[in-house]
């Protein structure tokens, strides 16, 4: 089966050299004089792998998350705050673009993105007491709308979805670095400040952010119909861990705007 999905397609034909490989799932080995013994042959992942280990990679992020909020100094937040981002970006396209499932890599993932969600956090929550609850319980909200929304086919993947969406997360990320390189000389665009084009950016990422999971959803749906093996049900996780992360920040930064806005 053909996927629209690049990252599955490189996922696939991994799995399928590694089927090659082994004599694939189910098939005999040969046996007898002058064979070795046959190689494990590795399981075909679930969606319950995919649920358990996004559950652990959740635990991860926050207990990291925790753990940066009250034990990082606050004279080190700033250089703790750029470096967890710095690392996390690098991990993140690391993970993105290899062609074999890495848990360990996406586990260090979870640990150094819980520690830039929780300065972050911090850094909220003393401006504006309760956001972080409120953002937390939107996230999950939304997440648990687009699920349903994809079980009953409401909101599908099709091909021209796919393509469409990608484009726009990777204008989106083009568009965020810009501004992030343009900040540092003084330059500012207004899409990162509490004013209206704040706002509809603010509001442009989440509804982005929230079409993302349909993309995991059905990475996931057509990994277990592939046959990946259940190691990469980490890497279905890890897509679902950063849509749920970067939905987060958007969601946090949109409330600090909304009620930033209500004070004054």
């Amino acid at each position: 089966m053909k996927s629209s999905n690049p990252v599955l397609s490189r996922l696939g034909q991994a799995a399928e050299r590694e089927r090659t490989a082994g004599y694939g799932y189910g098939e005999p080995y040969p046996s007898g004089p002058g064979y070795a013994a046959a190689p494990p042959v590795a399981q075909p992942m679930t969606i319950d792998d995919v649920v358990v280990k996004t559950v652990i990679l959740l635990g991860i992020t926050g207990i990291s998350a925790i753990a940066a909020w009250n034990l990082i100094p606050n004279s080190v937040v700033g250089v703790a705050w750029f470096g967890a981002a710095i690392v996390g970006l690098i991990l993140g396209l690391i993970i993105s673009f290899s062609r074999v499932a890495n848990p360990a890599l996406v586990v260090t993932y979870a640990v150094v993105e819980g520690a830039f969600v929780g300065l972050v956090s911090e850094a909220f929550e003393n401006f504006y007491n309760g956001i972080v609850l409120q953002a937390v319980v939107a996230t999950f909200g939304v997440f648990f709308l687009m699920a349903l929304l994809y079980k009953s086919r409401v909101i599908r993947a099709t091909p021209k979805f796919t393509k469409g969406l990608i484009a726009v997360m990777g204008g989106l990320f083009m568009i965020m670095i810009l501004n992030l390189v343009l900040s540092l000389f003084g330059v500012h665009t207004g899409i990162r400040d509490g004013g209206a084009i704040g706002i509809i950016f603010s509001i442009v990422c989440i509804v982005v952010a929230s079409l993302s999971f349909i993309l995991d959803f059905d990475q996931i749906e057509q990994g277990v119909r592939m046959g990946l093996p259940q190691r990469y049900s980490w890497t279905c996780a890890f897509g679902i861990l950063v849509g749920l992360i970067w939905l987060y920040l958007e969601i946090l930064r949109l409330l600090s705007y909304l009620q930033g806005s209500s004070r004054d």
